[in-house]
């Protein structure tokens, strides 16, 4: 393999390469600056029997912010409790404040007990818009086992 040179460079290439860098620096837009006031969103919550996710979108499916009952700390059957799901609408009405969400429509999925509450804690945060249900629901199920024959 050899031995690599090591150029060491002098106090005025140093300071060129800091004011380049300082330079591109600027001209680059900041996260703050890149992001957008938006006026109406949705909420998709997924609320089963062992947690409760609730995802919030901008009207073109980007995704905003998002939270779980489990990233807040909740663990084991607390996790899908009304009270999980006040405190997960909470937390993303916190990072959502940036963006100026104002309208919401909701898709609800699943049937966990944190559906209603998430519901009623977002209702008081926005103006809602819509309430959908989107639970998949079999239209004939799966083929039954057939009948046992003793």
């Amino acid at each position: 393999m050899g031995k690599k040179k090591v150029l060491k460079q002098n106090e005025e290439q140093l300071m060129k390469e800091t004011e380049e860098q300082e330079s591109s620096a600027k001209k680059a837009p900041t996260v703050a600056a890149a992001k957008r006031i938006i006026k109406a969103g949705q909420a998709h919550i997924q609320a089963t029997y062992n947690n409760t996710i609730i995802t919030i979108a901008d009207d073109f499916g980007n995704v905003l912010a998002w939270s779980t009952a489990g990233s807040l700390g909740f663990k084991g059957a607390k996790k899908a409790t009304p009270y999980a799901a006040t405190q997960i609408v909470s937390t993303l009405v916190e990072k959502i404040k940036k963006t100026g969400l104002q309208d919401i429509a909701i898709f609800v999925k699943g049937i966990g007990s944190g559906r209603e509450s998430a519901v009623r804690a977002l209702a008081g945060n926005f103006n809602v818009i819509s309430i959908t249900d989107v639970t998949p629901i079999p239209h004939n199920g799966c083929r039954p086992p057939k009948v046992r024959r003793v």
